[in-house]
């Protein structure tokens, strides 16, 4: 109950616990937060104890990531990943642990350590993000995992780059130069969820224009595309809502026409469109035009959202569909590259560039990732033979 629900251990010293025990079952003793507490790391050991024996004999695929939080401290976290004798896919982290900077050796050391405190000795690929300093820790482990017996092909493709990140990096690179259409709906959207009584009278225009939706609009964070998404994608579908409260909220329009702009600092704002300081203002609300550009945006986005989901699976298998998707990408920017609307005709511009970094040169993607659709009886070689005459150059090819 403690590890399941994630209770601090001194709850079974609390009244309330103490007499819902009791009339439970008054003869039940209820152990001390000590006893708790070293049963629950018991139970830690000997479920270690068991994974350590399943990995004696199991090739392991492992992915890591590190993030510095609040409090200005630096975490790393280990994942692994194997398919056990009777064919079922696994997942478990092996740590999660303070590291004292993000550079690449001291990541290779600590996945290193975890390494032999697990006794894994069969790896077959490491995945992490595009950082420069997973570079150096891919090189640091190279070397030290080398002359393992297990070591396959001398590490050469050890190191698996993460493809949701690569896609996140692509369509952040199109949104840099954010539309403006999305800012004011982005407004919009902080006016109604700025306060109570906001709400609730947008509510009320939701309710007399009958939109059907039973979630409201959210707010998103700037710096994660996929929020942006979800926000436009939750905005659109009561363009109705807001157009009846700009007309029934005396408050609205002078939410982004403040009156006491002072005159060098008229029309200012942030990088979120913003007011920031004394005179600056909002700019908004959308009109029409803004409402049709969210929607050809939330089009556009979508493919990559749901592209991500795919990658991000943890219940299956996704090497298989990786190249797949990688030719699909391909594909929709170069689609969109030849869009009438410039807006998107830009964003496809500057993605492909991104991209081009990343994905362009063979070399770049891990050969096993090709291996995984020839082993895909869906696919084979042919799929890959046909590919990649429609993703490089035909000598490339």
């Amino acid at each position: 109950m403690i590890i399941v629900d994630e209770l601090p251990f001194r709850h079974v010293e609390k009244e309330g616990f103490k007499f819902f025990v009791e009339v439970l079952e008054p003869r039940f003793t209820i152990p001390c937060r000590t006893t708790v507490a070293r049963d629950c790391m018991n139970l830690y050991y000997e479920e270690k104890k068991k994974l350590k024996k399943a990995f004696q004999k199991q090739r392991v695929c492992l992915t890591t990531d590190t993030w510095t939080s609040i409090q200005n401290l630096n975490y790393m976290c280990l994942t692994a990943h194997w398919i056990d004798n009777d064919w079922n896919l696994h997942k478990r982290i092996l740590n999660f642990c303070i590291v004292p900077n993000h550079k690449g050796v001291t990541i290779g050391k600590h996945i290193e350590k975890c390494l032999q405190e697990w006794g894994i000795d069969r790896i077959f690929t490491i995945t992490l993000d595009n950082a420069s300093s997973n570079d150096v820790a891919i090189q640091y482990l190279k070397r030290k995992t080398k002359d393992w017996k297990t070591t396959i092909l001398d590490n050469e493709f050890l190191h698996m780059r993460c493809c949701a990140h690569i896609v996140n990096l692509i369509v952040c690179e199109g949104l840099k130069d954010q539309n403006e259409s999305v800012v004011k709906i982005r407004n919009a959207v902080r006016y109604v969820r700025s306060s109570p009584s906001r709400l609730q009278t947008f509510k009320n225009c939701v309710e007399r224009e009958k939109i059907p939706s039973k979630s409201l609009v959210c707010l998103d964070l700037p710096t994660r595309w996929n929020s942006t998404y979800m926000m436009l994608e939750a905005a659109v579908k009561f363009q109705n809502a807001f157009e009846r409260l700009q007309e029934e909220d005396s408050q609205f329009d002078s939410y982004f026409n403040d009156d006491d702009n002072d005159e060098n600092e008229v029309g200012v704002e942030d990088d979120n469109g913003r007011g920031k300081g004394r005179g600056r203002k909002n700019i908004g609300p959308p009109n029409v035009l803004d409402w049709g550009k969210a929607k050809i945006f939330v089009q556009f986005l979508k493919l990559f959202y749901k592209l991500t989901l795919r990658f991000s699976v943890s219940l299956y298998v996704t090497s298989n569909a990786f190249f797949h998707e990688l030719v699909s990408v391909q594909s929709k920017l170069l689609t969109l590259s030849r869009s009438e609307d410039n807006m998107l005709k830009n964003m496809a511009a500057s993605m492909r560039k991104k991209y081009d970094k990343y994905w362009k040169n063979i070399k770049n993607i891990n050969f096993l990732l090709y291996v995984a659709i020839v082993l895909d009886p869906r696919y084979k070689l042919r799929y890959i033979m046909f590919s990649f005459k429609q993703v490089y150059e035909k000598s490339k090819a």
